[in-house]
């Protein structure tokens, strides 16, 4: 089996750097953490990271798919340049959760799992991030955490998103 995705000498040495953490007949075990690596490079994990990713570990691609399809941190569709993950869970939900959802999906004209029309921004409902005290908590890109969202708070963020991606 041959992938025809290239991945970046960059992201081939991240990949190649997390196998080695494993002995050689568990290999496999870097999966989850060369399935972001190749996600951080092609933006999701298309059916052709999957099978690129097989290739690397010796894996057979149901089983790549299978951990891909498992968890949340995977985007097996493509997503806007900011994704924004909501926590939508009982703590947060108690302290204005659904207020900065709703406004999240006012604001971008969006409802959860689906992306602006311009492919900026993408909007998901998140499950417990973990932070229930900083409440309605945000992740932006799987990478930031924005804590105590505030309308004004969601507000500022798009603005800075906005011009940042203007910038680009």
């Amino acid at each position: 089996m041959t992938s025809t995705l290239q991945l970046s000498d960059k992201t081939l040495a991240e990949i190649a750097r997390n196998v080695a953490k494993y002995p050689p007949e568990q290999k496999q075990s870097a999966v989850m953490a060369s399935l972001i690596a190749a996600q951080t490079e092609v933006g999701w994990v298309s059916p052709e990271v999957i099978e690129t990713i097989a290739v690397i570990l010796g894996m057979p691609t149901i089983a790549v798919d299978e951990v891909a399809t498992f968890y949340n941190m995977y985007d097996t569709k493509k997503v806007g340049k900011y994704k924004l993950v909501i926590c939508t869970n009982l703590p947060c939900q108690l302290n204005h959760g659904e207020t900065a959802a709703t406004h999240l999906k006012e604001k971008l004209g969006i409802g959860f799992n689906e992306t602006t029309p311009c492919g900026t921004f993408t909007l998901k409902e998140g499950e417990c991030m973990g932070a229930c005290g900083d409440s309605p908590v945000l992740l932006l890109n799987n990478k930031q955490m924005c804590s105590f969202m505030s309308n004004e708070k969601i507000d500022t963020l798009l603005d800075e998103l906005r011009a940042e991606g203007n910038a680009a």
